[in-house]
């Protein structure tokens, strides 16, 4: 898959098949995300793959933990604020998804269950926790980098991700299972796996403002 086909075709996916990922691709996928640019060649990442039963007992474990309603503490504290023009893009893509999934924004019950299923992984078989050391700008931007290069490269081994902040809401509970030192700061989740076509929620398409909206030309 050439590079620029990759980048436009790539899709946040929300339902996975069961089907295993072979451990090889896996390691192919990591061993190609290694080669992102770093700020000063810090390669700030770790990452915790978590398959089968591992997989199964962290998902039932953050899924209780959600549904009890139990306090989140991201490491990464979730936005309270947005400036205007990013609040209206953000709400308008919570409709959109909402409306794509025959979920009435006012029925509580159904919103709160469909959150929910974000602790399952949306059936993926595989889940990536993705750690640093130090949650410093320019590292956290070395994650970003290190995540799009994932994502993109399991894209072209035919393998869907979706990139979640949510399971990383109880990172405590997630070092103390996989027996990660508290030192390392969980910035992410991201499952991976073959994505169901048929279900509803891969129906959906985000949305992308236009060249225009974001560059100003200087010459």
């Amino acid at each position: 898959m050439e590079l620029q086909e990759g980048i436009e075709t790539r899709r946040s996916t929300r339902a996975f098949k069961s089907t295993p990922i072979p451990k090889d691709v896996i390691e192919k996928i990591l061993e190609t995300a290694g080669k992102s640019p770093s700020y000063a060649n810090t390669q700030p990442w770790e990452v915790a793959v978590v398959c089968g039963q591992k997989k199964e007992e962290i998902s039932n474990l953050l899924y209780e933990m959600g549904k009890s309603g139990a306090t989140m503490t991201p490491d990464i504290p979730h936005p309270q604020t947005w400036p205007p023009e990013l609040e209206r893009r953000s709400k308008e893509h919570g409709t959109r998804r909402l409306q794509t999934l025959g979920i009435d924004r006012a029925d509580t019950e159904q919103r709160e269950a469909s959150t929910l299923t974000n602790y399952k992984f949306f059936g993926a078989p595989c889940v990536l926790f993705l750690f640093t050391d130090e949650l410093i700008p320019w590292s956290i931007y070395s994650m970003g980098l290190f995540s799009q290069s994932l994502i993109l490269t399991a894209h072209s081994h035919g393998v869907s991700s979706c990139q979640q902040a949510w399971v990383a809401n109880y990172p405590d509970k997630v070092r103390r299972f996989l027996g990660i030192p508290e030192t390392k700061k969980l910035v992410i989740g991201i499952s991976l796996g073959y994505p169901d076509m048929e279900a509803r929620a891969n129906t959906y398409r985000s949305t992308r403002v236009d060249m225009k909206d974001f560059v100003r030309w200087y010459a």
